[in-house]
């Protein structure tokens, strides 16, 4: 009589382990969805350890919402809204993230002397780009001169978590809070164990990994030209951020000026410059956002120079009577090639 082999549970259990792991190919997932006025989208390499890709489509969502609920001058009951509606002198305890994009925020603001400036808040809404109707209208030089007098990120003041304000101040996080989207967003990934993927919020995207051929995950910048429709360049990227601004993507015109959403806070009025794209590298999603801002405010000349004395990777697109010039920073360059 033949005795059984009994196969001990252990030696079974890493059996199937080492065959799912032999077993395995990676499946690229993708889904998107709407967040901040634009929209998202997320496309991943699926691992061994994610049985459930789909599942993060609901995690994903929640830590957008949440980003909104903090940041968001559209909504009136955001931890962002609640602060800018406080008397001058006021100060609050608030949450780590606005705290920290706040903090991002001001070192930008600083390191632009305030052409890029968190409290840009009044002007954006003056000029008809912040929450409410647009009414595509140019205001006066009294409405300017009086909203640039509620404007100064010296007058905001952090302390670790406590915010407050030295003037009536309104705080605009617009030009970076969706950056943060795409490092929080990518945060979900990694602790799911996703390796391989790429996170993008209007325009903002995040990257990490090769894909399973051993390919870098290839990312558009856009001719303003042609909008979407047309690509201008290609770049390559095995992890890292990159943010482009445009005075392309959101104006208005009126008897035939057209009007940028890009305002400069030091004359109150949308940026008139030939310089119409910048493309910003760098580690996070946040900073490159309001880099690729700062820059746009500055213009060709001392946007470039800026990114330079910075070693900020940046990239820029100048109207010329031809077409387009391309300009780019010697940080820039690695990418080009």
């Amino acid at each position: 009589m033949r005795k059984k082999i009994l196969i001990p549970a252990v030696l079974m259990l890493v059996l199937a382990i080492v065959y799912r792991f032999f077993s395995f190919s990676p499946e690229l997932v993708g889904f998107s969805g709407p967040t901040m006025g634009t929209t998202y989208t997320v496309k991943f390499y699926t691992t061994p350890d994610t049985e459930n890709s789909w599942g993060l489509k609901s995690d994903v969502d929640a830590v957008l919402a949440r980003v909104n609920s903090l940041m968001s001058t559209y909504d009136p009951s955001s931890e962002l809204s609640r602060f800018n509606k406080l008397p001058a002198g006021e100060k609050v305890d608030v949450s780590k993230d606005l705290a920290y994009v706040v903090d991002q925020a001001l070192l930008i603001s600083e390191m632009s002397d305030g052409l890029y400036d968190v409290t840009i808040g009044p002007l954006v809404n003056l000029w008809g780009f912040g929450p409410g109707k647009s009414k595509d209208q140019i205001p006066s030089q009294a409405d300017i001169n009086a909203a640039k007098a509620k404007i100064g990120y010296q007058y905001l003041q952090l302390d670790n978590q406590s915010l407050k304000k030295e003037k009536n101040i309104y705080v605009d996080l617009s030009s970076i809070a969706k950056g943060y989207g795409v490092d929080e967003v990518s945060r979900v990934l990694e602790v799911n164990g996703i390796e391989s993927y790429l996170v993008e919020i209007g325009g903002e995207i995040f990257t990490k990994g090769k894909k399973p051929d051993g390919t870098l995950w290839k990312v558009a910048i856009e001719s303003p030209a042609g909008g979407h429709e047309v690509v201008n360049r290609v770049i390559e990227l095995e992890g890292g951020a990159v943010a482009t601004s445009g005075d392309y993507r959101n104006y208005f015109e009126k008897n035939g000026v057209r009007y940028s959403h890009t305002i400069n806070p030091k004359t109150g009025k949308p940026i008139n410059h030939r310089l119409v794209s910048v493309t910003v590298i760098d580690k996070t999603t946040t900073m490159a956002d309001g880099l690729s801002t700062a820059i746009t405010v500055l213009g060709p000349d001392k946007g470039l120079a800026f990114a330079q004395r910075n070693g900020i990777a940046a990239y820029l697109l100048v109207k010329n009577d031809f077409g387009f010039e391309e300009r780019s920073s010697d940080a820039f360059q690695a990418y080009l090639n």
